[in-house]
């Protein structure tokens, strides 16, 4: 066993390599270490607290890591370093690495084992318009759509009224693009301020294609978000279905979950299993779905081909997602098929905040049990990684959600419970 600042850590014939330095990435350390007593070595282009006065991982840090080129040459650097010593597991907590990565399999995979797909297969699903045609080939609901061509004449005409939903088709390219007002997702009540927003877009360096939807009502807790494993002979293995209770509303990462209780959907999952088996899938795969109250329907809204930022929901709840990895690309398991059905709250705002969103009387109710009675997990507390100066980063992370979601009235709402 290895030892570091006191604490003891096993020796496996594997290690991870994580790119990035937010919460997805501290969740996939803190479940590497839960389910193997192991460090992780992180990249990263910053130094965020949260992960480099961790004592469960490596924070290496490098200029301009978002430059594929440099991204690549320190990675092949670093299996160099653990050549014939370490079986090395990269890992992305963005699609611009998840893609970068894929598109140098050849130069990294005498270094890394990479549980992602073949570039040919990304191009076709993480492109949303592309998803939305394989989702209608196979009869998967998804919110109606019209597709805005960048650099082309576009008529803006489709047969759903507003408001409306935009968003970009490829969020590899949108995340370098710049232009005043950029968010993840827009809403517009009116063509006048749709216009104004694309023309500002043209002025980008984005090029690919914008999607205008149909706005489907209701408020965060019509999310739900699914996350599935496919083995490396490309059948469903494992699928945790959460229901959101509230997503986070800043601009730039608006639509991320922030609190999510898991629950059990057989069609939701057969869906998801019937579109993944279609195209040959492996790895992690991550839905983002919405009920639509107008039809009783679940629309499919997108496809991400790695773990999201909330991907602790599926470890807190009793199933440690790198386990999956793990079984099936080191050590070459047969997996048997599993759905998630334990009950569990996942959050990383106050619980005063949840509850101020979220209506609807059963919900609170289930909120409040399962606070109650423990079954809870805030990510980024782990008992076994407080060190003075990460425990006060810790909770002013928590604390800080305050001022995200209320500006003014943030002292009107109470803190409600510890952290766990």
């Amino acid at each position: 066993m290895k030892e570091v600042l006191n604490m003891k850590f096993e020796e496996r014939e594997f290690m991870p390599v994580i790119l990035g330095a937010d919460i997805t990435a501290y969740s996939l350390v803190r479940s590497f270490h839960e389910a193997y007593g192991i460090r992780s070595l992180v990249l990263s282009q910053r130094q965020a607290k949260i992960i480099s006065e961790s004592k469960l991982c490596e924070n290496r840090v490098f200029d301009n890591l978002e430059d594929a080129d440099v991204l690549i040459s320190h990675l092949v650097d670093i299996g160099k370093e653990f050549d014939g010593k370490k079986k090395l597991i990269v890992m992305g907590c963005g699609d611009w690495y998840v893609r970068a990565i894929v598109e140098h399999k050849a130069e990294l995979s005498p270094y890394y084992v990479i549980p992602y797909i073949d570039l040919e297969l990304l191009d076709k699903i993480v492109l949303k318009d592309k998803f939305y045609e394989i989702c209608d080939e196979l009869g998967i609901n998804h919110p109606k759509t019209y597709v805005y061509n960048c650099g082309e004449k576009n008529d803006l005409k489709f047969d759903f009224d507003y408001p409306v939903i935009a968003k970009c088709a490829s969020s590899a390219l949108y995340h370098y693009a710049e232009f005043p007002g950029k968010k993840k997702v827009f809403r517009f009540e009116d063509e006048k301020s749709l216009k104004e927003m694309l023309a500002n877009l043209e002025k980008s360096s984005y090029d690919y294609k914008f999607l205008i939807q149909d706005c489907i009502p209701g408020d965060d807790t019509n999310m739900r978000v699914l996350t599935c494993y496919c083995d490396r002979h490309a059948k469903v293995k494992f699928a945790s279905l959460g229901h959101v209770l509230l997503e986070d509303h800043t601009p730039t990462a608006i639509g991320n979950p922030v609190a999510i209780i898991n629950e059990v959907d057989e069609k939701i999952v057969a869906a998801a299993t019937k579109f993944l088996e279609h195209i040959g899938y492996t790895g992690f795969a991550n839905f983002d779905i919405k009920y639509d109250s107008r039809n009783g329907t679940y629309n499919f809204f997108e496809i991400n081909v790695r773990l999201g930022r909330s991907n602790y929901y599926v470890t807190g709840s009793g199933f440690n997602v790198v386990k999956w990895i793990v079984d099936d690309l080191i050590y070459e398991k047969d997996l048997e098929y599993t759905v998630a059905d334990n009950e569990n709250l996942f959050y990383v705002v106050p619980r005063g905040i949840i509850m101020k969103y979220v209506k609807d009387p059963e919900l609170r109710k289930r909120i409040k049990r399962l606070f109650r009675t423990g079954k809870s997990c805030y990510p980024l507390y782990y008992k076994k990684d407080l060190s003075p100066v990460r425990r006060f980063y810790v909770y002013a992370s928590y604390l800080n959600q305050y001022r995200k979601y209320y500006k003014t009235e943030k002292n009107s709402v109470p803190v409600y419970g510890k952290l766990k």
